[in-house]
């Protein structure tokens, strides 16, 4: 393997060895043990388009690290994505991911929740296998650590039904939840590998991208194709999540349709009446709060790539860093 991979060549390359580190079904000892392999492989063989490996290969080999140093570090953080998105949907009650039904929805809460735990482990160990640095470990730790904290912040304002919040609220949530380990994380730990130094600039442009990238996800789950998305049209709304466009609608809205949009989030989702969804996702679209959304999407790209050029354009191998913002930007202008 060269330097010189294509996005192709490096998403298989990180799946390929996630693949391998996963039980085989085939060499199972019995039929249960089989089913356990397999339900750990099922949504990394679903595939994805791996952008958070890709950066962390990308980032590490412009600071000169090689492909094989890189590779366990990137398939653990993609470990941590997959054994994270199965509690996710757990968690949030969804019921598709990558465009097939939902691994709890498929095999049950228990057994799916499990299959999660042993991803979580699996995740540890490609990294102490691969003798990575405890630099390397800390950041692991520090993204496991901010993504539960913001799930949690998500998931007691749902549950205790917060409507008092503001666009800073969810910027805080998503920084926490889903920016660290999306963009942050990413270029941290591919310098980390490489035995340098993270540039300071890698958080805060990181947090713009990364937040960039989950506004651009909640627009999907509105506008999406639904073939190419992956998850539910409008599940956001059935979950009751508190989206950046959910927030800016409500604080605009007129005060009955505020009171009526309140009123359907804080309806279980086995009990929201369809026809309900149906209207509050058009008044979304509307409303002017998924344009408002895209816009806030688009600056934070634009801020984020502009502090990251200087820097990444002057990486060890300015090639590659040039790929590092390829990387960035499909982050946020994506269709799916």
């Amino acid at each position: 393997m060269t330097a010189t991979l294509s996005p192709a060549q490096v998403r298989a390359a990180i799946q390929q060895y996630l693949l391998d580190a996963l039980p085989n079904p085939e060499a199972a000892r019995r039929p249960e043990l089989a089913l356990y392999a397999r339900m750990l492989r099922d949504y990394p063989e679903r595939g994805g388009k791996m952008l958070r490996g890709m950066l962390l290969v990308y980032t590490g080999l412009a600071y000169g690290a090689e492909v094989k140093q890189l590779l366990p570090v990137a398939a653990a953080l993609e470990l941590f994505q997959n054994w994270a998105l199965i509690h996710d949907d757990i968690e949030d009650a969804s019921d598709e991911r990558r465009g097939k039904p939902a691994l709890h929805k498929v095999y049950g809460v228990p057994l799916a929740l499990n299959a999660g735990d042993a991803l979580h482990a699996k995740q540890w160990a490609l990294l102490i296998e691969a003798g990575v640095s405890q630099a390397v470990l800390l950041e692991f730790v520090r993204l496991v650590e901010l993504t539960a904290q913001g799930q949690h912040l998500e998931m007691t304002w749902m549950e205790h039904q917060r409507f008092d919040l503001q666009e800073a609220d969810y910027l805080e949530m998503v920084g926490q939840k889903a920016a660290y380990y999306t963009a942050v994380a990413p270029l941290r730990l591919g310098a980390l590998a490489a035995g340098v130094e993270p540039p300071a600039v890698f958080e805060g442009a990181g947090m713009k991208l990364g937040i960039g990238f989950q506004i651009v996800d909640d627009v999907l789950n509105l506008v999406g194709d639904p073939a190419k998305y992956g998850k539910e049209i409008a599940g956001d709304l059935w979950e009751g999540k508190r989206t950046l466009i959910l927030l800016h609608y409500l604080q605009n809205a007129s005060a009955d349709e505020r009171t009526r949009a309140e009123r359907l989030l804080c309806i279980s989702r086995e009990e929201k009446p369809a026809p309900e969804v149906a209207w509050l996702h058009q008044r979304l679209l509307q409303s002017g709060a998924v344009a408002y959304a895209q816009a806030t999407a688009e600056q934070m790209l634009t801020e984020g790539l502009g502090m990251l050029e200087p820097v990444l354009r002057t990486a060890p191998k300015a090639a590659i860093g040039a790929m590092v913002l390829e990387v960035l930007q499909s982050l946020v202008r994506r269709e799916a």
